[in-house]
């Protein structure tokens, strides 16, 4: 989930049409629903978060700090002004990334990724569970070098649980990351449908059932 903070709700709601449109679930706050709910919100929660975008607000500088004491997740300033003096002003709060509007939704998302990638000295932007090939910067995985295409939702609770794999991962966690943890209009039980579907391909390209479940305990995936 990303989180959009913008004084403007015609921005944030903006915003949440356009990544709902590629997929990825977002929640808008005005800076001081955001200041509110960053010193409030169960770490749990929090994990869920992909990134921030910081729009236009006042005192950004706090809201900077406190994230980076609660998330690790990438921190990206949306600049409205072509000033050197602004964007240095804002690397200073602490974001990882400064950029100028207007920029394509899909830019944003590959310099999430970037960033993701960099924070993780990773080299490749995929993981290998077993057969699988996971990719994590919007493809359809690979099995045994052939793809297999999935419906977004499908892909990233795929993508999820390849990024958590030493750890299994509850339904609910699966739909904060996936549908956003104020999204009141999708029930929670979609994510049993939408892995029912996802473990049916994977069982018919692989042989067996790679999504291992365990009762209150959550969800992972195992290569065998």
């Amino acid at each position: 989930m990303i989180v959009v903070i913008d004084e403007r709700e015609l921005v944030t709601e903006g915003y949440h049409s356009l990544f709902n449109r590629e997929g990825v679930a977002s929640a808008g706050f005005a800076p001081d629903e955001f200041g509110e709910w960053v010193e409030t919100v169960p770490d749990d929660e929090l994990k869920a978060v992909s990134a921030f975008l910081l729009g236009q607000c006042d005192g950004g500088n706090i809201r900077a700090q406190r994230i980076r004491e609660r998330s690790t997740a990438p921190l990206i300033a949306l600049s409205e002004r072509n000033s050197l003096d602004d964007t240095l002003r804002m690397f200073e709060w602490g974001v990882d990334d400064v950029v100028r509007k207007p920029v394509h939704i899909r830019e944003i998302l590959a310099r999430i990724t970037a960033i993701r990638r960099r924070a993780q000295q990773e080299t490749e932007t995929f993981t290998e569970i077993g057969a699988m090939r996971i990719y994590f910067d919007g493809r359809d995985p690979e099995i045994e070098g052939q793809p297999l295409p999935l419906p977004r939702r499908e892909r990233r609770i795929l993508e999820y649980l390849a990024s958590n794999p030493t750890r299994r991962v509850t339904k609910t966690q699966i739909f904060n990351a996936i549908y956003g943890i104020f999204d009141e209009d999708v029930e929670e039980n979609v994510v049993e449908s939408h892995i029912s579907k996802l473990r049916k391909k994977l069982r018919e390209k692989l042989g067996f059932d790679p999504i291992d479940s365990k009762r209150y305990l959550g969800y992972r995936l195992a290569d065998t």
